[in-house]
């Protein structure tokens, strides 16, 4: 089982380049087999989970070729086969967006119930209300969701919550679909945008991504495209706390800004100086950290996914922090971990109170969820001594090349496997 061994206590400086959004680029890859024709994709990032959700579109007879790291082609002209194997949803919740876009094009599909992070439920109601309204026949049937229909018909869809998944899943399926879908309170996160962007240039007519209101013409065919993926705010967003924890310098290169806005706020509310430039950037952490509150809302909020990084650097803050989770019921998991490390925190409830502690120690933790194993690491980075973290297969599913980047910055941190190999490690950094 791969670790990753931390010596912490070096600010981390440097450049670092950011890679395309995952969360994007698992919606786009789905999109992608709604044409014959072949789709290059660019900027994507390579993560497990892109890589599974490739070989998910592999196994249902679409044509995959991978041209570079960050490229790859589509065509899901080759498809033979409306049903996606349990072994490919079970380690990435995302293969839900095949449920969407096989159903737009085949008016069927079969999708086994999702997994991935387990950081609380995550219903798809919404995603199945949208399937409905649009016409479509739905079921549980063996542990799968099953959906078909004669043919999509456009409907006025009301989300009873804001679902990134379920915006995105419908306004697939509803750009194959006859006449008009309108998709009220929708998500508006970048990725949404990105998704419609994609379809768009696919041929799809899609208007209003990016606001609560969506309205999409369905079309009868898509065709070819060269689309590159916009840039992973979540990875952005916790280079830019690995900096304010460890009171570095560094300069976040390859981001839209304007995606950071609210991580950019908290930064500076807690200290730090972030200059904002064209497509980048930096943090400068020269000052104590002080408290803040924060609380998880849908886009523009304060991003779910960003609400670890921001705990693992106040445990190090001056005073009393108060963090709210609003989205997720169980994303605290890690709060144990960081307590091993000497972390001041109570849960209660859906709010973590953060009291400040001069500094962590290092500790063997271990990763429960993709941005929980981040924050462990972003916490690594900024104790005294020398921290395991075990588990980073969660990791792995979202952040390409994390550690080479970290000691980019000047991180001691390597990828080890066996306890001898911890043993060389500590023996190396003394």
């Amino acid at each position: 089982m791969e670790r990753y061994a931390i010596k912490g206590g070096n600010p981390l400086a440097g450049e670092v380049e950011i890679a395309g959004a995952k969360n994007a680029a698992l919606a786009i890859l789905a999109a992608a087999i709604m044409t014959d024709e072949t789709v290059l994709i660019e900027n994507m990032p390579d993560v497990r989970d892109t890589n599974v959700l490739l070989e998910a579109i592999q196994e249902i007879g679409a044509i995959v070729e991978r041209v570079d790291k960050s490229r790859v082609k589509v065509n899901g002209s080759t498809i033979t086969n409306v049903s996606v194997d349990y072994e490919f949803i079970k380690k990435i919740r995302a293969s839900y967006y095949l449920l969407g876009a096989l159903l737009g094009k085949y008016k069927h599909a079969e999708v086994p119930l999702p997994g991935g992070c387990n950081i609380g439920s995550r219903p798809i109601d919404q995603h199945l209300k949208g399937f409905r309204a649009l016409g479509a026949s739905v079921e549980i049937r063996n542990g799968a969701i099953v959906t078909q229909a004669e043919k999509l018909k456009g409907s006025h869809i009301f989300l009873d919550m804001v679902s990134v998944g379920a915006t995105i899943n419908i306004m697939m399926a509803a750009s194959m679909a006859n006449g008009r879908t309108i998709i009220e309170n929708a998500a508006r996160e970048p990725h949404v945008v990105d998704v419609a962007n994609f379809l768009n240039s696919m041929g799809a007519n899609i208007k209003g991504a990016g606001t609560d209101v969506i309205r999409i013409k369905g079309v009868e065919k898509l065709h070819k495209t060269e689309y590159s993926i916009i840039p992973d705010q979540i990875e952005a967003g916790t280079f830019m706390f690995a900096a304010a924890a460890t009171r570095g310098d560094v300069l976040v290169k390859n981001v839209i800004p304007k995606h950071l806005e609210a991580t950019t706020a908290k930064l500076e509310e807690i200290g730090c100086e972030v200059k904002e430039f064209d497509d980048s950037v930096r943090v400068i952490a020269s000052r104590e950290l002080r408290k803040t509150h924060v609380k998880t809302l849908p886009y523009p909020g304060y991003p779910t996914d960003m609400q670890p990084q921001i705990a693992a650097a106040l445990t190090m803050a001056k005073g009393t922090s108060i963090v709210t989770e609003s989205i997720f019921e169980n994303r605290f998991k890690y709060v144990d971990e960081l307590a091993r490390m000497g972390a001041n925190i109570k849960v209660e409830g859906n709010t973590a109170i953060i009291d400040g502690v001069d500094r962590l120690t290092g500790a063997r933790v271990s990763a429960s969820d993709l941005r929980a194993g981040a924050a462990l690491v972003i916490a690594g980075l900024s104790a005294e001594g020398i921290t395991i973290v075990d588990d980073i297969v969660y990791i792995q599913r979202g952040y390409e090349d994390f550690e080479i980047k970290l000691r980019s910055l000047g991180a001691e941190i390597e990828k080890v496997s066996t306890e001898k190999e911890i043993q060389k490690f500590r023996l190396r950094v003394g």
